[in-house]
């Protein structure tokens, strides 16, 4: 397989692993907006087993590029890795609302 058909597969898998992993977490935080936290923390445990997939994917081409090989500049491979950090600080983002609404709930 050539480099550029390799980069476009690990982009979409990329890609693919982070949305899914927005989508667990968009689930979680409306779970815990119901007050639903066993439902929102195992939503979080997708979100972040997903969130890894993506992670991992690419990471290893990260790796590959620093033992040597050569790729050239991809718009796809840029936007999957954009998209990957944006979903990785909603992650985040959602863990830290779904606390406050523990505290929240608590509270009452």
């Amino acid at each position: 397989m050539d480099k550029e058909k390799e980069l476009v597969q690990v982009a979409m898998q990329i890609i693919l692993h982070a949305g899914d992993a927005r989508n667990y977490a968009t689930e979680a935080l409306k779970a815990a907006k119901q007050f639903d936290f066993e439902t929102a923390d195992e939503k979080m445990k997708q979100a972040n087993d997903c969130i890894i997939l993506a992670h991992k994917a690419q990471t290893t081409t990260v790796q590959s590029e620093m033992s040597g090989e050569k790729y050239e500049y991809s718009m796809l491979f840029a936007h999957a890795q954009d998209t990957l950090m944006t979903i990785m600080s909603e992650i985040n983002m959602s863990s830290e609302m779904i606390d406050i609404l523990k505290i929240i709930k608590n509270s009452k």
